[in-house]
């Protein structure tokens, strides 16, 4: 695991700046403590930072190949290396090293951009080809690895981490106030956007080829694309359950490859508690597991399942309680390494974990991808509901509005889902992450030229791709394309790398991913069930209470900590006269937003947490950089 960077000059009598190439390489020291590398040609330069996983004794990089006619710099886990290396040395390819770097690089030559049909794992590369005077870059299937990009008018400009583009002076600091509605939308803010007018991601399974000063970007794989081309699964239930099996212990067993210290983030969910039954069932070795929890309860721990896990499989458990007290020193650490705006509560537990796994483990696996495959969430549920509703003669839609929506949908919603029963998929349902509701943006964002039909194209394109899928698949290809890379990849890499540790998502394997999406709707939601498979297979490994318990994610008591000193500490940070705050939004809103929390009258700890993050973020990128510039 490793971070890269690099600078392509379109004109080649402009040559690189070799200083700020080393300072983009050495700003992200914590992605890669244990070597660095630089290759430097006229107008071409890369970098890397290398965290040492296999082969430790070489792998160095910028890697090249026999003649120094092609370089490479990579980031990430190829897990079917050592089967392509044996495809490559029959075609004659000769090795200089062990590890998975050079069989890209070679696979590259002898394949060309299709060497990426060949590449099982997590990646995010760039190559440059001295002989045909290009650039090629690209990132994996699924968007595990992030790839931000900057195109110049004579420049094009690349890196793992945002915050070392931004050391190149001719990039401007400025915040994108359409990226900014989605943020508030969506708690995130989904590519090939960032918050920065200006850098952008590169899409999972999408490439980059630049030849003189025409960037080209190309799709190489959609899970839709891929699984409309498979034929559909037809196994009876025996077998399907068989096949699954040997695909995750295929999955998970690929994934143990290292010559490091390995563990497993361990919630005591479904999830996570496979990863470890699966990987007893590969190594004799003792597994080392990692949870986190809290001081102060609140109903939130879930140490007592990852216990429950931990001695049925005798693992070396290990626990970290954390409480908010420390919440003034680690916010800004935080929000600096996610290096864009992410407002999901989860990455607080996963900034902890990680700086407190390292010390015993340098790779971890976890189960990160399961829901959004094999439709976990509650919410897949109570919209496949409302599409049979929607569908519905309009009289029996009355009747089922009146007689049994109310008894479906408490806690206040009924409101919410009445509304949804008149629109259709494409409108109702847009990611399982929300922050604001649109009609409290357009109220209260000082900007008033954003609307919320933009929200709607965004998540219209996507639509229009899988338009003739079952719903849920629909929305399992939404959540795959948007949140998936966007919220939970990228702050599981960011929380991850800050510490110098390399995380492994077995699930996320792209032949899991078609397989599951090849899978009949029922084996994944039948009425109130989801993750039917994986849940009977789980059964057969898990104790009982394991499987039967009520989803929580990666909780986090926000709502309490926003009611004690936290809503001070919070209130005069985004109140202050220089806030980012004041200068984007109605003040008067964001006081109101402190007052009914902390008085118990609405619980706005999700939203007051979205315009913190904001608020840290704007501090960190912006303002402090525009003082120390002027």
């Amino acid at each position: 695991m490793c971070g890269i960077s690099g600078i392509l000059n379109y004109n080649p009598d402009h040559s690189v700046n070799e200083r700020l190439l080393l300072s983009m390489r050495d700003i992200m020291q914590h992605r890669g403590p244990d070597d660095d590398g630089l290759y430097l040609n006229r107008h071409v330069g890369m970098t890397h930072r290398r965290l040492s996983i296999i082969d430790l004794s070489s792998g160095h990089q910028p890697m090249t190949n026999e003649d120094g006619s092609v370089w490479i710099v990579y980031n990430g886990e190829i897990y079917n290396y050592l089967d392509l290396r044996e495809q490559l040395v029959a075609k004659g390819h000769e090795f200089k090293t062990k590890c998975d770097t050079e069989v890209i690089l070679h696979a590259y030559e002898e394949f060309g951009t299709d060497c990426l049909n060949f590449l099982r794992g997590m990646f995010a590369f760039a190559i440059w080809d001295e002989n045909d005077r290009q650039l090629f870059a690209a990132r994996d299937r699924l968007g595990i690895k992030p790839f931000y990009c900057c195109s110049l008018k004579d420049s094009f400009i690349f890196s793992s981490e945002i915050e070392s583009i931004l050391l190149d002076p001719r990039v401007e600091r400025t915040v994108s106030e359409t990226s900014l509605y989605f943020y508030l939308n969506l708690r995130y803010v989904p590519g090939p956007r960032t918050m920065f007018a200006n850098i952008w991601k590169l899409q999972p399974g999408h490439y980059i080829l630049i030849r003189g000063d025409e960037p080209q970007i190309k799709q190489y794989w959609d899970v839709g694309e891929a699984t409309s081309q498979l034929p559909a699964i037809t196994y009876d239930d025996t077998e399907l359950e068989e096949q699954f099996l040997q695909i995750l212990l295929d999955c998970v067993g690929m994934r143990l490859m290292s010559e490091v210290p390995l563990g497993v983030f361990l919630s005591g969910g479904i999830d996570s508690s496979m990863v470890v039954a699966l990987m007893s069932k590969l190594t004799n070795q003792r597994i080392k597991t990692f949870s986190v929890g809290y001081r102060d309860d609140y109903g939130t721990n879930e140490f007592e399942y990852a216990r429950l896990i931990a001695r049925q499989y005798d693992t070396e458990h290990h626990e970290l309680p954390i409480s908010s007290h420390n919440f003034y020193d680690f916010l800004p650490k935080l929000v600096w390494h996610l290096d864009e705006p992410i407002s999901d509560p989860a990455t607080i537990p996963l900034y902890y974990l990680p700086e407190y796994s390292q010390q015993h483990v340098t790779v971890v696996l976890s189960g990160e991808g399961a829901d959004e495959i094999l439709a976990g969430y509650y919410i897949y549920k109570k919209m496949l509901l409302l599409e049979k509703v929607h569908q519905l003669p309009r009289f029996l839609k009355q009747v089922f509005i009146h007689s049994i929506a109310g008894r479906l949908f408490r806690n206040g919603k009924i409101n919410k889902y009445l509304k949804l029963l008149r629109l259709p998929l494409q409108e109702r349902y847009k990611g399982v992450s929300r922050a604001f509701m649109p009609d409290q943006i357009e109220n209260q964002l000082r900007s008033k030229t954003l609307c919320p039909e933009l929200i709607d194209e965004f998540y219209r394109n996507y639509y229009s791709k899988v338009e003739d899928f079952h719903p849920l698949n629909q929305m399992l290809y939404i959540d795959t394309k948007t949140w998936l890379p966007d919220d939970l990849l990228m702050k599981a890499d960011k929380m991850t790398m800050a510490a110098s540790q390399e995380l492994r998502v077995p699930f996320l394997d792209h032949k899991l991913v078609e397989f599951a999406f090849s899978m009949k709707p029922d084996k994944k939601i039948r009425g109130s069930h989801t993750k039917i498979l994986l849940k009977k297979l789980a059964r057969t490994m898990l104790p009982e209470t394991v499987v039967k318990r009520t989803k929580k994610g990666f909780p986090v008591p926000i709502s309490k900590w926003f009611e004690g000193d936290l809503n001070q500490f919070a209130r005069e940070t985004m109140l202050d006269g220089h806030s980012a705050c004041r200068r984007f939004f109605e003040i008067a809103f964001v006081e109101t937003l402190f007052d009914e929390h902390r008085s118990g009258l609405r619980d706005h700890s999700e939203t007051i947490w979205n315009l913190l993050v904001f608020e840290f973020w704007y501090e960190s990128f912006i303002r402090q950089q525009h003082a120390t510039r002027e």
